[in-house]
């Protein structure tokens, strides 16, 4: 299924292939490229030595590059998983944003990925709760999108989700590790709580506590992760 959408930059990569067991993409993985220009960071995406690729790039001015066909496998996702899937990159369509990591993501890449995400959920049926960020699926590795993304203004849009303000709720690293692992994530200690306030908790530092037990709690009840393992 290619994207129809006319003011999308075909800039085809060869860093592809077909998705295991003719699978159909039911998430998406949101990165940042973490190279100082999108000129730079397609090229890359593009290198056949690289062997690394997403389905689209967008750069900081909105402009959208399409890198690989949706209904393809493209090699953004490497080793991690999210709930039972293992193999993300059969499962995912992965969209890189041009940033370096450190700085806002600006609002016409904001407005353009919103504009992306719309097509892609309609045409794959893919819910919020399964758009997620690449420290989700590899919380020991990865950090991207990062503290400056803007995960409440994607839920605000219907594109992602984000918890409501909850209570404080007592628990150990036990209660927060089953309750992170029913929501999706896959990691134990100290990274699995980085990666999940790199998302939902993006200013929060010190020990595990409260009001991190709520939050994941919250998550873990309105959205299960329940995808057949392949």
């Amino acid at each position: 299924m290619a994207n129809a959408t006319a003011d999308i930059v075909q800039t085809p990569s060869p860093n592809f292939g077909p998705r295991r067991h003719g699978l159909p993409p039911d998430m998406v993985v949101l990165h940042y490229t973490a190279m100082q220009t999108a000129d730079a960071a397609c090229a890359r995406l593009c290198d056949e030595a690289a062997e690394v690729s997403a389905h689209y790039l967008i750069s900081e001015q909105g402009i959208i590059f399409q890198l690989v066909d949706e209904d393809m496998r493209a090699w953004h996702a490497g080793a991690g998983a999210w709930g039972n899937v293992a193999d993300v990159n059969s499962h995912s369509i992965g969209i890189e944003l041009a940033n370096t990591g450190d700085v806002p993501f600006p609002a016409a890449q904001m407005d353009a990925l919103e504009g992306l995400l719309a097509g892609i959920q309609s045409r794959w049926a893919i819910p919020a709760a399964r758009v997620i960020a690449h420290s989700d699926m590899a919380p020991e590795r990865k950090f991207d999108p990062g503290p400056k993304f803007d995960w409440q203004r994607l839920a605000l849009g219907g594109f992602s989700i984000w918890p409501k303000e909850a209570k404080d709720v007592l628990g150990s690293w036990d209660d927060f590790e089953a309750h992170a692992a029913r929501f999706g994530y896959r990691g134990t200690g100290q990274s699995l709580l980085s990666a999940f306030r790199l998302r939902f908790l993006p200013h929060k530092t010190g020990g595990l506590d409260a009001k991190d037990i709520s939050v994941i709690m919250q998550l873990a009840d309105q959205w299960p992760c329940s995808i057949a393992a392949v």
